[in-house]
């Protein structure tokens, strides 16, 4: 059985290993915490970052660092450091910061190895159009083996989460193929933007460990009780 250990506290965190980060959601910034992990400790990362947008939901919830990019480099140098040779990071991005994404990947020497999009059957706005989908990319450290199975690059967004966990909540049903194709039962799944937890409990859900990381702490409390409920 699983447990899920938090670490409100970050100033004196040291994780000589892998098997002490398995399983635990840190309140933190991640370029922090993530600078306490060993070397090649991560076999897949999936994550959800702020798009850089100054998103502001119709309840008037916003997004941590939302409306910055300084964290977006240093993030992913530490990705890059963490993710084991042959291992894949999958992020979701902001269409309208496409660029500064793509540069930080392609600077912390992560290859952008295919392109994902979710189709929504609903608008999360509209303006010139109506922006009925979201976008990742999947990208590779190194030379990575072909999965055994492929998934299309075009995955239906089954249902609305209404936003009530996090003011960008995925659902966890797009994720898990994506935790599924690209690791292994028993591997180890990070997400530095973990929110309200959707990519801990994908990883929970398909026999993967994990390990979260959250900035804002009431963000981080609910992760936590989600995957609490899981176990």
């Amino acid at each position: 059985m699983q447990t899920t250990t938090t670490r409100p506290d970050t100033a004196d965190m040291r994780f000589g290993h892998q098997e002490g980060i398995r399983n635990t959601i840190v309140h933190g910034d991640c370029i922090d915490v993530m600078q306490r992990f060993p070397d090649r400790s991560i076999d897949l990362v999936l994550t959800d970052p702020p798009y850089i947008c100054r998103y502001r939901a119709r309840d008037g919830r916003t997004v941590a660092n939302d409306d910055n990019d300084r964290w977006l480099g240093p993030a992913f140098s530490e990705v890059h450091r963490v993710l084991k040779e042959g291992g894949f990071a999958i992020s979701f991005y902001g269409w309208t910061a496409a660029d500064k994404f793509i540069s930080a990947w392609r600077s912390a020497g992560l290859r952008m190895v295919g392109h994902i999009v979710f189709r929504k059957h609903y608008a999360s706005s509209q303006r010139f159009l109506r922006y009925t989908h979201e976008q990742a990319y999947l990208l590779a450290k190194g030379r990575p083996g072909l999965p055994e199975t492929t998934i299309p690059d075009v995955i239906d967004w089954p249902r609305y989460t209404g936003n009530r966990l996090h003011p960008t909540e995925k659902p966890v049903e797009i994720l898990h193929p994506l935790v599924e194709t690209f690791s292994r039962p028993g591997d180890l799944i990070l997400d530095p933007f973990c929110g309200s937890g959707s990519t801990l409990a994908a990883a929970h859900h398909s026999g993967r460990d994990y390990v979260g990381i959250e900035l804002d702490r009431c963000h981080h409390r609910t992760a936590c009780m989600r995957l609490g409920m899981a176990r």
